[in-house]
């Protein structure tokens, strides 16, 4: 099975909604945040690996202890996992901390200071450099 084959999609999609229903119903930890998504999943070819990764809403020791609590139910993780999903072998999970969307979140709000600044300077009358 290659990389980008319909089949692996198909893998990481039903992987990716399983693992995020686990998460969301099937976990007591109370290490792990509530506001904890999958984002990702990418399962390797031969369906040995599956790279995990989650984004956390919280500070940084919230993240910690989410990741610290996920490696630990790992295992409850990928039995349920294999009980749900039909696949011929369970993948071993690791779990990664997705940071795009908070990266994205605050790109954003850079965006926004310098387009009121720059809308500010308009309003003052100076000129912006553009013509």
């Amino acid at each position: 099975m290659r990389k980008n084959s319909i089949k692996n999609r198909k893998v990481n999609d039903a992987v990716l909604r399983e693992i995020s229903e686990i998460i969301r119903a099937g976990l007591k930890d109370p290490d792990i945040a509530p506001m904890t998504s999958v984002t990702e999943v990418y399962v390797a070819p031969d369906l040995k690996t599956c790279k995990v990764y989650v984004s956390v809403l919280g500070d940084g020791e919230t993240k910690e202890r989410t990741l610290k609590g996920l490696e630990h139910s790992k295992g409850y993780i990928r039995r349920l996992l294999a009980q749900n999903l039909n696949m011929r072998i369970t993948p071993e999970l690791f779990f990664r901390l997705d940071e795009s969307i908070e990266y994205g979140n605050r790109m954003s709000k850079l965006i926004d200071e310098v387009v009121g600044k720059d809308r500010g300077n308009y309003e003052d009358g100076e000129d912006s450099g553009l013509s």
